[in-house]
């Protein structure tokens, strides 16, 4: 039985069950007809995957492995922000006419900040610290840059992360400000894994333990009716995650690094529509 199941029907439970509702209050979110996009929420939920253990994949619908791996390397190794290094329409509804998303996720993982070491982006300070620093208390990155916020036309919703070694072993914290669980929490849950493996494989570290911190863990009003049939589903049992294990360097990883074996879920058709 999948643990990421287990996490996900908990948190839904907890949300519908004793969430508080918004529908009072204006709202920013709106759906495709213009009509506001209200939710039902908790406030501070953690939830903690053991890599180690297994990998954190829903099977109660499938969750489309290979896309979360191309937005990931999108954001993280490209460190772009055009929808047209991407390949996808995730991003469109947040586009420009040139396809930019404006100073957000990839910009500010490639701007470069001075060092005593040297010139890195966020990125690269990382990989620098988790080969020469592995004791350091200060590896982390943060997307939630206030001087470009103007600038962004979406602020980030997954924002920091923050790395520590213990013994031979790679943790992680991620923290998200927003979550829409139905669209996008196993989505992210997924991508960080994968994230915090590529950089444990690359610093001769094992992965971990991946701490996800969502302060606004939150279901739409149109989502009510998909997530209760969905969580009513017996979970099955969680897939293995096939690494490359010849890549040594960050930049060497692509999409086809990464494999998941015995993948089983259930069946879903339903359309989901997103709140924009």
């Amino acid at each position: 039985m999948s643990r990421a199941d287990e996490i996900f029907i908990a948190n839904c439970r907890d949300i519908l069950e004793n969430g508080v509702w918004d529908t009072a209050r204006e709202v920013r979110p709106h759906w495709e007809d213009g009509t506001p996009a209200h939710t039902v929420k908790k406030f501070g939920v953690v939830n903690r995957y053991n890599l180690q253990e297994e990998f954190p994949v829903l099977t109660l619908r499938r969750t489309a492995f290979k896309s979360c791996i191309r937005e990931l390397l999108w954001i993280w190794q490209k460190k772009s922000n055009n929808i047209h290094d991407l390949h996808s329409h995730i991003w469109d509804s947040w586009a420009d006419e040139s396809g930019s998303i404006g100073k957000a996720y990839g910009y500010q993982l490639s701007i470069k900040h001075r060092y005593p070491e040297g010139e890195f982006d966020q990125v690269d300070r990382v990989l620098y610290d988790l080969k020469h620093n592995p004791a350091s208390r200060r590896i982390l990155t943060n997307l939630y840059n206030f001087d470009d916020l103007h600038e962004m036309h979406l602020y980030p919703c997954a924002y920091s992360m923050t790395f520590n070694v213990s013994g031979d072993t790679l943790n992680g914290i991620l923290n998200q400000r927003s979550q829409d669980m139905l669209t996008a929490n196993n989505w992210n849950v997924v991508q960080y894994a994968v994230l915090l493996v590529m950089f444990a494989q690359v610093s001769g570290l094992k992965a971990g333990e991946l701490v996800h911190v969502i302060a606004d863990a939150h279901i739409y009003d149109r989502h009510v009716s998909i997530v209760k049939e969905i969580i009513e589903r017996a979970p099955m049992s969680a897939p293995r995650l096939h690494v490359d294990a010849s890549i040594e360097n960050f930049y060497d990883f692509t999409e086809d690094s990464f494999s998941l074996e015995n993948y089983e879920y259930h069946p879903f058709e339903t359309k989901i529509p997103v709140a924009i």
